[in-house]
């Protein structure tokens, strides 16, 4: 029996293409380990309207207070004495986010003034936002 021959050009080498998944597979963890998740609230608020448009930046850090008065923090409960203290845990993650408080229409605003305070007290510098929704 004879064997078949196979003839190869010298034009047809074959293309390794592990460096270039190597490389994919390094910018993917990259991008993953990079990544900064936004932190909802976990909570659902009914905030009150009005009439201006101003929107925080998307790596904020959200507080929420309830219709009960309960503040939430990246969806825990959180007792009103360790506001502060949690707040100073979540500066360490994010160092530049804006502090953005949803407050319910029918939750008590003593709890508001409270959670403001107490940010104040850990950096007097830090800008406060109220969320709430626009009108028209």
């Amino acid at each position: 029996m004879a064997r078949a021959r196979r003839e190869y050009s010298e034009g047809g080498t074959d293309i390794d293409l592990t460096p270039m998944l190597d490389v994919v597979f390094i910018l993917l963890i990259f991008f993953i380990v990079t990544a900064q998740f936004i932190k909802e609230p976990g909570v659902q608020v009914l905030r009150p309207e009005v009439d201006n448009k101003s929107q925080a930046k998307p790596l904020a850090i959200l507080i929420a207070i309830d219709a009960n008065s309960d503040i939430y923090i990246d969806k825990k409960k959180i007792n009103p004495a360790e506001v502060g203290f949690t707040i100073k845990e979540m500066r360490l993650d994010n160092p530049r986010g804006e502090v953005v408080i949803q407050t319910d229409v029918n939750a008590d605003a003593s709890v508001m003034v409270d959670v403001m305070e107490a940010i104040n007290k850990i950096d007097g510098d830090t800008v406060i936002n109220i969320s709430a929704k626009t009108t028209g």
